[in-house]
This record gives C-alpha cells, sequence and structure tokens, in this order.
C-alpha cells in the first residue's frame, strides 16, 4: 500500500562465531607453528574420515531469523524483547548499518538513527560543525540546517558548549544534541534505540513528549527500542516482540506488553531472596537495591490469598548516609496497569539510611487484590519530588507474585473486578 513506509520480508542475519579452543588470541611463533601443525593434522583426520570430535573453532549464529513486517506512516512502533533477542540487530539492518544475510527491506523516506552514544559524530569536530555534519548526512542544505539550528540547540541544551570539541562531553551532553539533531533535521523515520536512558528523567520525558509531537502532527514515523514499558505503553501504538531472534509477536502495545510481562518476569515465592544483578535500571545508583523477597504474615501457606497481609524486605547499599524521600515498591496487573503503590513518600517524612547496607520493611495489611499475576516493580528517590536526576535507583518488572482465590469461583476472575472487596451480608428484620 502507497501509505507503507517499512515493509520487511523474511529478514535474516547470520554472525560467524570463532573459538580459540581455550587458547589466548596472542602468541608466539611457536605457538602458531604448532596450531599450524594441529590444523593440517585436523584437516588429515576429516579427510580420511576420522574426525576426533573436538569443538569446531567456528559455529554459525543467526540473530535474526525469518522476521516480517510492515510499518505504516505515522506508526510508533515499539520493540520489545530480553537483552540479546535481535532488536539492535534489526535496527542496524534497517539503518543500513549493516546488510540482512537473508532476505530484504523497503525503505520510503529519509531515515535517521540514534542507536548508541555519539552514532555520527565526528569527535573532533564541535558540537556545532556537528550539527551541519549530519544535516549534511541527512541530505539538507546548508540553509535549511541554519533554519533549524537555533531549535536544535536550544532543545539540547548545550549552549555554552557548542564550540567545544564534543570528545570532551559528557554522555548525556553526546545524546542530548544528537536526539535533538534526529529529532529537528526532519526525517520521515526516526529509529531509536536505548540510548535514551543515558539522559536524566526528566530529559527522556522531554524526548518522548517531542516523538509524540512529530508523529501525530507531522506524521512522521518511529521506531523505538526500550526496556522501559511504561515509556513504550506511552509511546507506542504497536509493538513487535523478539525472543531469540524470532518475531513471536506483532499487536497493539497492550496485548504486546501482557505477552512480553508473561514469558519474561520470573515468579518467587513468599521468603525466597531475589538478588538483583544483572537487571535494566535507572538512576544515580548512589545508593540501590541490592536484594528483595516477601513474605505472607501470620501464614504458613505459600499460596498468596487476595486478603494476604503481606512485607516486601529490602536490601540497600548506600555509598554515603542520606535521607531517602522516596522509597516504594508498587505492583501492576498483566496489561502493566499500576494498581498498587506503596511510597513512603505519603507518609509525609524521609527516611535516613547509612553508609554500606541497609535492611527496610514496608507492610502492606490487605493485599486487595482478584486473582491473577502481579508484576513488582522498586522505586528509590532522595528527595521525592517529581522524578529528575535525584532518581537514585528505579528496578521495573522485579518479580511477579501470582495471587489465588482460596475458593472457587464457576465465573471465573474477571466476574471478581479489579479490586478484590471484603465484605459482609447479615440479615435484619423487616422494619414496616
Amino acid at each position: 500500500m502507497s501509505d507503507t513506509v517499512i515493509k520487511v520480508e523474511n529478514i535474516g542475519k547470520k554472525y560467524t562465531i570463532s573459538h580459540q579452543d581455550g587458547q589466548s588470541s596472542y602468541g608466539t611463533l611457536r605457538d602458531q607453528i604448532s596450531d599450524s601443525a594441529k590444523s593440517l593434522k585436523r584437516q588429515l583426520a576429516r579427510s580420511i574420515g576420522k574426525e576426533t570430535g573436538k569443538r569446531p573453532t567456528k559455529e554459525e549464529f543467526w540473530a535474526l531469523q525469518d522476521i516480517s513486517f510492515e510499518v505504516k506512516q505515522g506508526d510508533r512502533l515499539g520493540l520489545i524483547g530480553r537483552n540479546g533477542a535481535g532488536k539492535s540487530t534489526l535496527l542496524k539492518i534497517l539503518s543500513r548499518i549493516t546488510e540482512p544475510t537473508t532476505g530484504q527491506i523497503g525503505i520510503k523516506g529519509r531515515v535517521a538513527s540514534l542507536l548508541e552514544v555519539g552514532t555520527g559524530f565526528h569527535p573532533e569536530l564541535t558540537g556545532r560543525e556537528n550539527i551541519f555534519l549530519n544535516g549534511a548526512i541527512l541530505g539538507m542544505s546548508k540553509l535549511e540546517i541554519q533554519k533549524k539550528f537555533d531549535e536544535i540547540v536550544d532543545f539540547a541544551e548545550v549552549e555554552k558548549f557548542l564550540d567545544t570539541p564534543v570528545k570532551r562531553y559528557s554522555s548525556g551532553m553526546y545524546v542530548r544534541l544528537a536526539f535533538a539533531i534526529a529529532a529537528h533535521l526532519e526525517p520521515e523515520i526516526l529509529i531509536v534505540d536505548e540510548v535514551l536512558a543515558v539522559g536524566d528523567i526528566q530529559f527522556q520525558k522531554k524526548c518522548l513528549g517531542k516523538m509524540e509531537e512529530i508523529s501525530e502532527g507531522e506524521g512522521r514515523t518511529i521506531l523505538f527500542v526500550s526496556h522501559n514499558i511504561d515509556t513504550i505503553r506511552r509511546l507506542c501504538s504497536h509493538c513487535a516482540v523478539l525472543q531469540k531472534g524470532k518475531l513471536v509477536a506483532y499487536e497493539p502495545t497492550a496485548l504486546a506488553v501482557s505477552r512480553y510481562l508473561k514469558n519474561n518476569v520470573e515468579k518467587i515465592e513468599p521468603d525466597q531472596w531475589l538478588e538483583l544483578i544483572n537487571l535494566k535500571r535507572y538512576g544515580t545508583g548512589k545508593s540501590r537495591f541490592q536484594a528483595v523477597r516477601y513474605t505472607k504474615n501470620n501464614s504458613t501457606s505459600n499460596e498468596v490469598h487476595p486478603q494476604d497481609s503481606l512485607s516486601f524486605e529490602l536490601k540497600i547499599f548506600s555509598e554515603s548516609d542520606r535521607d531517602i524521600g522516596s522509597l516504594a515498591v508498587s505492583l501492576r496487573d498483566e496489561f502493566d496497569t499500576l494498581l498498587v503503590n506503596m511510597d513512603t513518600m505519603t507518609l509525609g517524612k524521609s527516611i535516613h539510611i547509612e553508609k554500606g547496607e541497609n535492611f527496610l520493611v514496608l507492610h502492606l495489611k490487605s493485599l486487595n487484590l482478584k486473582p491473577g499475576k502481579y508484576s513488582v516493580s522498586l522505586w528509590l528517590d532522595q528527595t521525592g519530588s517529581s522524578p529528575g536526576e535525584e532518581c537514585l535507583d528505579y528496578i521495573e518488572n522485579v518479580f511477579q507474585i501470582e495471587v489465588i482465590s482460596p475458593i472457587s469461583n464457576q465465573f471465573g476472575a474477571e466476574a471478581m473486578g479489579v479490586v478484590y472487596c471484603n465484605f459482609s451480608v447479615s440479615k435484619q428484620a423487616t422494619v414496616i
């Protein structure tokens, strides 16, 4: 159709992985001669059918397999999946940075990509010079770039450093300028990877607002990769879910997010500690969550019921003594709707934590959630004010809790509504 701006047909990307057979890639001349002799011996063994069965020195790895979809003009497509699912590889193919091994793509319009910090920048050139360089790469004339120049500088907030070589920029300054250039130089298609996470939360909000503006107001197409599910839900109309290099879903965002969370959030039982390592997180990290578990109060059953009282126990490491304005544990349903938010900010007082390891507990008197699966997120903020650079640590979808009804219900969980209500009924004499 004429409004299709990206068409991906049976895309696959294969890489060849080399192995060193347990040896270092650096060696002496004697090692090289020895390796050559061993290689000749293996070739002779293969030729006479006496292969030794050792691990091959090279193997094939398919980062993407048989990916097909279409993107219409003005669509905002989110790409979600675990680390290593193939999201960045797909964006590199769409950005023409790398070629697919199989399949083909068709792109209608000018593409601007923001895939990693410093993409498209020459480190020795100043911020001013890089603006004109990127504009030229996008095929714009000098006059067109000059018309947008002030808007770019104002959005990026780098006016003081405009004539400084970008190699001296911080990662946050890099991203601010790179996004400002990509968003303002009028590409028909804007491709953005997780790189925005380098910026502070206020700037991320600013970028999201700009992407919404250029998509809804100007009809430009956006492809966006993020592990921040809230951001995906706010920005994207549709999502592609990738798993181990394959496209497992291409559907409206609410359905795609639900599918992704069901398959990728770890379920833990009461009293089971979960170490918070190798997780996607946001914030300065000056104070951060180390481990978490939840316990059931006054109950020996391992099942979680709608009216149970729970305690969330948190190990927090801090690089220094500080007062915490907001410590929060939140629960979301399978559609990523926030249902429970225990935030110490509502208590009207800060919590003091000391340098080193701290142990804090949040008590929930009654869960009051219908049967289902709920993901738990953690938030730590120094001021308790609106999110900004004071965010210390934020981890989404850390683990999953399954709530089970203690009684059978022939109508199913949907008939119970969103919140589980504890009520009673009594019979009184009729008053005439």
